[in-house]
C-alpha cells in the first residue's frame, strides 16, 4: 500500500481499456502514470455537502458558459492517466472533450477537497499531474482550515495565486462567473463529522 487513502492494484502499465474493463464492485479506482490505484475510503459526509454545496453555487452562476462536474467522472488526460477530481469544469465552447466515457480532454478547472486521508494525493501528486496536462486552475479546498487554495497554471508550472479565506470572495480570472465566499459553502457542512 502507498498510502492510507490508496492501493495500487497492478503495477504494470494500465491503460484506459484495462480501467474500463473492470467489476463493478463499488470501489474507486484511478491511473496515475499507468497504476491502477483503489482510492479509499468514500468521501466523508462532510465532504459530500461541501462538494453539493459548491456544484449547486457554480451551476447557478456559471451554467450558461460552463458544464460542472462533480466526482466521480472519468477525466481521461491520456490512456494511462485517469483521475476523478472532485470538481471539473469544462466550457460550453469545448462540449466536444465530454464523451460517453467521461471527460476526454482539459477542462478549464479542476477542484479536490482535502481530507485527511487524501491530502498528500492532492497536494502534490495530482497538482503535479493536473500542471503536466496543462489545466489552467486548480483548487485544493480544505476544509479543516475553511480556505480555499488557488492555483493558476504559468510557464513553469502551477503558481498559488490566492488563499480565500471564509469572508474572502472567490473569483477567477479563468471564469469570471465565479464568485462566493467560501462561508456560503462551509456553512452548509459546519454540523457534521469529517
Amino acid at each position: 500500500m502507498k498510502a492510507r487513502d490508496q492501493k495500487i492494484i497492478k503495477e504494470s502499465p494500465v491503460t484506459y481499456d484495462d480501467y474500463a474493463q473492470l467489476p463493478c464492485d463499488g470501489a474507486r479506482y484511478e491511473i496515475a502514470d499507468g497504476v491502477l490505484e483503489l482510492i479509499t475510503p468514500a468521501p466523508s459526509p462532510k465532504h459530500q455537502v461541501i462538494s453539493s454545496q459548491i456544484l449547486t453555487t457554480l451551476m447557478n452562476s456559471c451554467q450558461i458558459d460552463y458544464i460542472i462536474f462533480a466526482s466521480p467522472i472519468d477525466l481521461i488526460l491520456s490512456n494511462t492517466e485517469v483521475r476523478q477530481p472532485d470538481l471539473v469544469i469544462v466550457p460550453r465552447s469545448n462540449v466536444d472533450i465530454i464523451s460517453n466515457r467521461g471527460i476526454e480532454g482539459i477542462p478549464s478547472l479542476v477542484g479536490e477537497i482535502l481530507s485527511p486521508h487524501s491530502a498528500k494525493r492532492d497536494r502534490f501528486n495530482k497538482l503535479n499531474t493536473y500542471a503536466q496536462y496543462q489545466i489552467p486552475e486548480y483548487w485544493i479546498i480544505d476544509p479543516a482550515n475553511e480556505v480555499l487554495e488557488q492555483y493558476v497554471l504559468d510557464e513553469s508550472g502551477y503558481r498559488l495565486l490566492n488563499v480565500y479565506d471564509r469572508e474572502d470572495t472567490v473569483q477567477s480570472k479563468q471564469l469570471p462567473c465565479i464568485s462566493f465566499t467560501m462561508a456560503q459553502i462551509f456553512d452548509a457542512a459546519a454540523d457534521l463529522p469529517g
